[in-house]
Protein backbone atom coordinates (compact mmCIF):
# COMPACT_ATOMS: atom_id res chain seq x y z
CA UNK A 1 0.00 0.00 0.00
CA UNK A 2 1.38 3.42 -0.93
CA UNK A 3 2.01 6.08 1.71
CA UNK A 4 -0.67 8.26 0.09
CA UNK A 5 -3.24 5.47 0.40
CA UNK A 6 -2.47 4.93 4.08
CA UNK A 7 -2.25 8.62 5.04
CA UNK A 8 -4.98 9.79 7.39
CA UNK A 9 -6.40 12.91 5.75
CA UNK A 10 -8.86 15.37 7.28
CA UNK A 11 -11.84 13.80 5.40
CA UNK A 12 -10.76 10.30 6.50
CA UNK A 13 -10.40 11.46 10.08
CA UNK A 14 -13.81 13.09 10.08
CA UNK A 15 -15.39 10.09 8.37
CA UNK A 16 -14.30 7.69 11.09
CA UNK A 17 -17.21 8.79 13.28
CA UNK A 18 -19.83 7.83 10.69
CA UNK A 19 -17.99 4.55 10.13
CA UNK A 20 -18.12 3.75 13.84
CA UNK A 21 -14.32 3.60 14.14
CA UNK A 22 -12.69 4.77 17.35
CA UNK A 23 -9.91 7.33 16.94
CA UNK A 24 -6.59 7.34 18.81
CA UNK A 25 -4.42 10.43 19.23
CA UNK A 26 -1.23 11.13 21.14
CA UNK A 27 1.15 14.07 21.50
CA UNK A 28 4.65 14.33 20.06
CA UNK A 29 7.22 17.12 20.07
CA UNK A 30 10.25 15.60 18.27
CA UNK A 31 11.25 13.46 15.29
CA UNK A 32 12.17 10.25 17.12
CA UNK A 33 9.05 9.89 19.25
CA UNK A 34 6.77 11.00 16.42
CA UNK A 35 8.15 8.25 14.20
CA UNK A 36 7.64 5.61 16.90
CA UNK A 37 4.05 6.71 17.51
CA UNK A 38 3.26 6.86 13.80
CA UNK A 39 4.53 3.31 13.25
CA UNK A 40 1.89 1.98 15.69
CA UNK A 41 -0.93 3.17 13.44
CA UNK A 42 -2.49 5.83 15.68
CA UNK A 43 -4.75 8.05 13.61
CA UNK A 44 -3.69 11.43 14.97
CA UNK A 45 -0.60 13.07 16.43
CA UNK A 46 -0.91 16.42 18.18
CA UNK A 47 2.00 18.80 18.50
CA UNK A 48 0.47 20.21 21.65
CA UNK A 49 1.12 23.43 23.48
CA UNK A 50 1.51 21.03 26.42
CA UNK A 51 5.10 21.21 25.17
CA UNK A 52 5.35 24.30 27.37
CA UNK A 53 5.02 22.06 30.44
CA UNK A 54 6.35 18.70 29.24
CA UNK A 55 9.42 19.90 27.31
CA UNK A 56 10.11 23.41 28.60
CA UNK A 57 9.21 22.95 32.27
CA UNK A 58 6.73 25.81 32.59
CA UNK A 59 3.79 25.59 35.04
CA UNK A 60 1.19 26.03 32.26
CA UNK A 61 0.82 26.24 28.47
CA UNK A 62 0.91 30.03 28.20
CA UNK A 63 4.66 30.72 27.65
CA UNK A 64 5.22 28.63 24.49
CA UNK A 65 5.51 30.77 21.34
CA UNK A 66 4.34 30.33 17.76
CA UNK A 67 7.94 30.05 16.54
CA UNK A 68 8.60 27.29 19.08
CA UNK A 69 5.46 25.42 18.03
CA UNK A 70 6.52 25.61 14.39
CA UNK A 71 10.06 24.46 15.22
CA UNK A 72 8.80 21.31 16.95
CA UNK A 73 5.97 20.71 14.48
CA UNK A 74 8.47 20.69 11.62
CA UNK A 75 10.39 17.87 13.34
CA UNK A 76 7.23 15.87 13.94
CA UNK A 77 5.93 16.41 10.41
CA UNK A 78 9.19 15.09 8.96
CA UNK A 79 8.77 11.79 10.83
CA UNK A 80 5.09 11.03 10.22
CA UNK A 81 3.83 9.09 7.20
CA UNK A 82 0.44 7.79 8.37
CA UNK A 83 -1.20 9.88 11.10
CA UNK A 84 -2.95 13.20 10.73
CA UNK A 85 -0.67 15.76 12.37
CA UNK A 86 -2.42 18.61 14.16
CA UNK A 87 -0.63 21.60 15.69
CA UNK A 88 -1.89 23.67 18.62
CA UNK A 89 -2.19 27.40 18.03
CA UNK A 90 -0.50 28.86 21.11
CA UNK A 91 -1.82 31.71 23.22
CA UNK A 92 -2.56 34.40 22.01
CA UNK A 93 -2.03 33.67 18.31
CA UNK A 94 -5.75 33.36 17.52
CA UNK A 95 -6.96 36.13 19.84
CA UNK A 96 -5.43 39.01 17.88
CA UNK A 97 -8.02 39.27 15.14
CA UNK A 98 -9.00 37.11 12.18
CA UNK A 99 -6.20 38.35 9.91
CA UNK A 100 -3.50 37.55 12.47
CA UNK A 101 -5.04 34.14 13.18
CA UNK A 102 -5.00 33.22 9.48
CA UNK A 103 -1.43 34.49 9.19
CA UNK A 104 -0.29 32.43 12.19
CA UNK A 105 -2.09 29.24 11.12
CA UNK A 106 -0.84 29.76 7.58
CA UNK A 107 2.72 29.83 8.85
CA UNK A 108 2.16 26.50 10.60
CA UNK A 109 1.00 24.83 7.39
CA UNK A 110 3.64 26.51 5.19
CA UNK A 111 6.62 25.88 7.45
CA UNK A 112 5.82 22.33 8.59
CA UNK A 113 4.44 19.18 7.00
CA UNK A 114 1.44 19.20 9.28
CA UNK A 115 -2.14 19.13 8.03
CA UNK A 116 -4.31 20.98 10.56
CA UNK A 117 -4.35 23.33 13.53
CA UNK A 118 -6.18 23.15 16.85
CA UNK A 119 -7.47 26.08 18.83
CA UNK A 120 -9.26 26.40 22.13
CA UNK A 121 -12.80 27.75 22.07
CA UNK A 122 -16.27 27.37 20.59
CA UNK A 123 -18.77 30.20 20.45
CA UNK A 124 -16.16 32.87 21.19
CA UNK A 125 -13.88 31.60 18.43
CA UNK A 126 -16.48 30.67 15.80
CA UNK A 127 -15.56 33.64 13.60
CA UNK A 128 -11.88 32.70 13.71
CA UNK A 129 -12.61 29.04 12.96
CA UNK A 130 -14.78 30.03 9.98
CA UNK A 131 -12.07 32.37 8.65
CA UNK A 132 -9.39 29.69 8.91
CA UNK A 133 -11.58 27.10 7.20
CA UNK A 134 -12.45 29.62 4.50
CA UNK A 135 -8.72 30.09 3.91
CA UNK A 136 -8.32 26.33 3.44
CA UNK A 137 -6.87 25.64 6.87
CA UNK A 138 -8.41 22.59 8.62
CA UNK A 139 -9.35 23.30 12.23
CA UNK A 140 -9.83 21.03 15.24
CA UNK A 141 -11.67 22.82 18.05
CA UNK A 142 -11.16 22.35 21.79
CA UNK A 143 -14.02 22.76 24.28
CA UNK A 144 -14.53 22.10 27.97
CA UNK A 145 -11.45 22.77 30.08
CA UNK A 146 -9.24 25.13 28.11
CA UNK A 147 -5.72 25.11 29.59
CA UNK A 148 -4.91 28.50 28.07
CA UNK A 149 -7.63 29.96 30.34
CA UNK A 150 -6.11 28.46 33.50
CA UNK A 151 -5.41 31.84 35.10
CA UNK A 152 -8.99 32.95 34.57
CA UNK A 153 -10.39 29.63 35.79
CA UNK A 154 -8.15 29.56 38.84
CA UNK A 155 -6.89 26.06 38.08
CA UNK A 156 -7.64 22.94 36.07
CA UNK A 157 -11.28 22.19 36.89
CA UNK A 158 -13.95 19.89 35.50
CA UNK A 159 -16.38 21.85 33.31
CA UNK A 160 -20.05 21.19 34.09
CA UNK A 161 -22.09 23.86 32.26
CA UNK A 162 -23.87 21.63 29.73
CA UNK A 163 -25.60 24.49 27.92
CA UNK A 164 -22.28 26.26 27.34
CA UNK A 165 -20.51 23.05 26.37
CA UNK A 166 -23.19 22.21 23.81
CA UNK A 167 -23.16 25.76 22.49
CA UNK A 168 -19.38 25.70 22.08
CA UNK A 169 -19.26 22.32 20.33
CA UNK A 170 -22.13 23.06 17.96
CA UNK A 171 -20.73 26.53 17.18
CA UNK A 172 -17.36 25.00 16.33
CA UNK A 173 -19.03 22.45 14.07
CA UNK A 174 -21.16 25.11 12.35
CA UNK A 175 -18.04 27.21 11.76
CA UNK A 176 -16.41 24.30 9.93
CA UNK A 177 -14.26 22.49 12.50
CA UNK A 178 -13.65 18.88 11.42
CA UNK A 179 -13.37 17.57 15.02
CA UNK A 180 -13.50 18.79 18.59
CA UNK A 181 -11.49 17.88 21.68
CA UNK A 182 -13.57 17.60 24.86
CA UNK A 183 -11.44 18.03 27.98
CA UNK A 184 -12.41 17.39 31.62
CA UNK A 185 -16.16 17.03 31.11
CA UNK A 186 -18.46 14.62 32.99
CA UNK A 187 -18.96 11.51 30.86
CA UNK A 188 -22.73 11.93 30.58
CA UNK A 189 -22.33 15.45 29.23
CA UNK A 190 -19.64 14.36 26.78
CA UNK A 191 -22.00 11.62 25.56
CA UNK A 192 -24.73 14.20 24.88
CA UNK A 193 -22.32 16.40 22.95
CA UNK A 194 -21.02 13.42 20.97
CA UNK A 195 -24.54 12.45 19.95
CA UNK A 196 -25.43 16.04 19.06
CA UNK A 197 -22.57 16.82 16.66
CA UNK A 198 -21.66 15.03 13.44
CA UNK A 199 -17.94 15.68 13.76
CA UNK A 200 -15.72 13.40 15.87
CA UNK A 201 -15.28 14.19 19.55
CA UNK A 202 -11.84 13.41 20.98
CA UNK A 203 -11.95 12.97 24.73
CA UNK A 204 -9.38 13.64 27.40
CA UNK A 205 -10.97 13.17 30.79
CA UNK A 206 -14.40 13.01 29.12
CA UNK A 207 -15.31 9.33 29.36
CA UNK A 208 -15.45 6.41 26.95
CA UNK A 209 -18.43 7.69 24.97
CA UNK A 210 -16.36 10.08 22.87
CA UNK A 211 -15.48 9.09 19.30
CA UNK A 212 -11.79 8.99 20.18
CA UNK A 213 -9.26 9.54 22.95
CA UNK A 214 -6.07 11.54 23.34
CA UNK A 215 -3.40 11.53 26.01
CA UNK A 216 -0.11 13.33 26.51
CA UNK A 217 2.42 10.68 25.50
CA UNK A 218 4.71 11.41 28.44
CA UNK A 219 1.81 10.61 30.77
CA UNK A 220 1.04 7.37 28.92
CA UNK A 221 4.69 6.30 29.17
CA UNK A 222 5.02 7.07 32.87
CA UNK A 223 7.40 9.96 32.34
CA UNK A 224 5.33 12.47 34.25
CA UNK A 225 6.88 14.07 37.32
CA UNK A 226 4.66 15.61 39.96
CA UNK A 227 0.89 15.80 39.64
CA UNK A 228 -0.77 13.23 37.37
CA UNK A 229 -4.37 13.99 36.29
CA UNK A 230 -7.05 11.47 37.22
CA UNK A 231 -7.85 10.76 33.57
CA UNK A 232 -4.33 9.51 32.83
CA UNK A 233 -3.51 5.82 32.49
CA UNK A 234 0.20 5.02 32.47
CA UNK A 235 0.85 2.07 30.16
CA UNK A 236 4.55 1.92 31.06
CA UNK A 237 6.97 3.13 33.74
CA UNK A 238 9.76 4.60 31.64
CA UNK A 239 10.80 6.88 34.46
CA UNK A 240 12.01 3.82 36.39
CA UNK A 241 13.49 2.17 33.28
CA UNK A 242 15.48 5.28 32.37
CA UNK A 243 16.65 5.87 35.93
CA UNK A 244 17.84 2.28 36.25
CA UNK A 245 19.63 2.35 32.88
CA UNK A 246 21.44 5.61 33.62
CA UNK A 247 22.40 4.39 37.10
CA UNK A 248 23.92 1.21 35.62
CA UNK A 249 25.86 3.31 33.08
CA UNK A 250 27.16 5.58 35.84
CA UNK A 251 28.22 2.64 37.96
CA UNK A 252 29.94 0.85 35.05
CA UNK A 253 31.95 3.97 34.14
CA UNK A 254 32.99 4.51 37.75
CA UNK A 255 34.01 0.87 38.18
CA UNK A 256 35.85 0.72 34.86
CA UNK A 257 33.58 -1.98 33.37
CA UNK A 258 32.45 0.32 30.53
CA UNK A 259 33.61 0.48 27.86
CA UNK A 260 34.85 -3.08 27.28
CA UNK A 261 36.70 -4.45 24.28
CA UNK A 262 33.33 -4.90 22.55
CA UNK A 263 32.80 -1.14 22.58
CA UNK A 264 36.41 -0.27 21.65
CA UNK A 265 38.05 0.18 18.23
CA UNK A 266 41.30 -1.64 17.42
Amino acid sequence: MSSEASQITVPKFRGMKAAGQKITMLTAYDYTLAGLLDATGVEGILVGDSMSMVVQGHPNTLPVTLDEMIYHAEMVGRAVRHALVVVDMPFPSFHLGVYKAVESAGRILKETRCQAVKLEGGTAQAEVIAALVSAGIPVMAHCGLRPQNVLQLGGYKVQRDLDQLLADATAAEAAGAFAVVLECIPAAMANKITSRVKIPTIGIGAGAGCDGQILVTNDLLGLTSGYVPRFVKAYADLQTVITQAVTRFRDDVRSGTFPTSEQTFK
